[in-house]
């Protein structure tokens, strides 16, 4: 009995805060420009007055050094709030449209218009920038919004809890704290879209709840992202970006390279390239290096270490689940051969190796399995890239480097498939959060019969020429007026 009247009023309370949101949304004071620049200059003074919190509480969940922690989830939150700030003025503006000449005399154009109120789901990997990057989109675009931080990052979820409140217009920005019951609750109310980073089983279970409603969704989410490794590769340089983006975070990061696909012929030469630079980046022994994270919790450690296969490692799989360690790690496996590293997305700092004969033999291994995040390539060659490109599918790719796709504003981040749906990043947040409304503006003054009831083949036959007329808006719009005329004159001469 205590459980269930906990759970009613947990229930009244969140139906209670969202109308609350949702009868401030109607005030319109969130559709103001002035409220939505206020609000993302407010979200600046915030970044910038919580630096250290913000490092300390990132160090505590996942033990990311301060320049890492700076970097992602403060620099880079920092310098899309000010974009959106020196941007959103021109967002709003109407967009004009060329009209097609059926419909012409008239004007059109579209409209941003916010959606209401969104949810917003965060993840645990980057807990701070995933919550504020989809925020200022929000902000940006009029909406009023509901954060539901990740539990399993408690530090960063307690400090946006404290934080965002303290800044941000709280009649139209809530922080909402809990675990999978409040989130289950949550999505049980009707929101005007849920954005949601995370994995793809729980990505199925917020669509399910949407479409209840018929709440469209952002769905970001993983999948295992190929990086090829062509035979005429810059092997010192691939080797450098392919462990800072697979080991930066200690490969929780959902675009991280998941594993490699290695022309045979350089196969060993990659190997001692990647082993050397994981030791010029994170020591002897990393887990004494300040640059070198840890896993987020002992679960999620343990779920890592069964995945590592002493027969296979070519390099670390030393293992600590008390202390969330889990050393750098490569595995050796075959296109063929049953490998528990190959079943899932590993999201962690573990690393499959797989030889190929051929660039296409690569090819088809990916298009053989779930269309992916993101997809990786590394080759000198234009012709070996363009084959790559052109003949698979991904969320996004990059050529000769890894995650540096989605770090800029002007390139749509977002997967395809089992990968995500939906994209953000720089405007395209905006547009996440907006509904594109059309509007037709007609005048009166001219009011041809053609398109009115009674139909004869003798309207036909001018509905005809008329379309089918080669001539400038303005000589037709001549002809209409004279019919006009035509028709109208006699009755009154009459």
């Amino acid at each position: 009995p205590i459980f269930h009247f906990e759970i009613a009023n947990m229930l009244i309370s969140y139906a209670e805060d969202i109308k609350a949101l949702r009868n401030y949304f109607n005030t319109g004071e969130t559709k103001k420009v002035s409220w939505r620049k206020e609000q993302l200059r407010k979200l600046i003074t915030l970044l910038k007055e919580n630096t250290d919190p913000i490092t300390q509480a990132i160090h505590d969940d996942l033990h990311q050094s301060k320049f890492m922690a700076e970097l992602s989830e403060v620099s880079l939150p920092l310098k899309e709030a000010e974009y959106h700030l020196e941007n959103v003025d021109s967002w709003v503006r109407p967009q004009s449209v060329q009209l097609d000449r059926l419909v012409k005399p008239a004007k059109g154009y579209s409209i941003a218009e916010p959606l209401g109120v969104v949810l917003i789901i965060a993840p645990w990997n980057y807990p701070i920038s995933l919550i504020l990057k989809p925020l200022i989109g929000a902000i940006s675009a009029g909406n009023c919004v509901v954060i539901k931080p990740s539990e399993v990052s408690s530090h960063s979820a307690k400090w946006a809890a404290s934080a965002l409140p303290r800044y941000l217009d709280t009649k139209a920005i809530k922080v909402i704290e809990g675990g999978p019951e409040e989130t289950t609750q949550l999505l049980k109310e009707k929101f005007d879209h849920i954005f949601y980073t995370g994995n793809t089983n729980v990505g199925k279970i917020v669509m399910r709840a949407a479409a209840e409603h018929l709440t469209p969704v952002t769905l970001e989410l993983g999948g295992k992202s190929p990086c090829i490794v062509a035979k005429d590769a810059n092997l010192e340089v691939s080797a450098r970006r392919i462990i800072s983006g697979k080991y930066g975070n200690a490969g929780q990061t959902c675009v991280a390279p998941d594993y490699i696909l290695v022309d045979k012929e350089i196969e060993g030469k990659l190997i001692e390239k990647l082993k050397s630079t994981i030791t010029q980046f994170y020591g002897e022994d990393p887990e004494t290096s300040s640059a070198y994270g840890r896993v987020i919790n002992n679960r999620h450690t343990q779920r890592l270490a069964n995945l590592i296969e002493s027969e296979k490692v070519l390099f670390g799989g030393k293992v600590d689940v008390n202390k969330c360690y889990i050393e750098p790690t490569l595995l050796k496996t075959t296109l063929y051969e049953n490998s528990k590293a190959m079943d899932d997305e590993i999201f962690g700092p573990i690393l499959p190796i797989i030889p190929t004969d051929n660039l296409g033999q690569a090819i088809d291994f990916i298009n053989a399995r779930p269309k992916p995040l993101a997809l990786y390539v590394f080759s000198q060659n234009t012709q070996t890239q363009d084959e790559v490109i052109s003949n698979t599918s991904s969320g996004g790719l990059c050529v000769n480097d890894t995650i540096f796709h989605i770090v800029d504003k002007n390139l749509p981040f977002g997967g395809v498939g089992p990968s995500g749906m939906g994209s953000y990043n720089g405007k395209t947040t905006f547009d996440a959060f907006s509904h594109r409304k059309s509007v037709l503006r007609r005048p009166t003054w001219l009011d041809p019969g053609l398109r009115y009831p009674p139909f004869d083949d003798k309207k036909i036959w001018w509905f005809k020429t008329l379309t089918g007329l080669k001539l400038p808006v303005n000589q037709i719009l001549v002809v209409l007026l004279a019919i006009s005329l035509a028709i109208i004159l006699p009755r009154y001469l009459l």
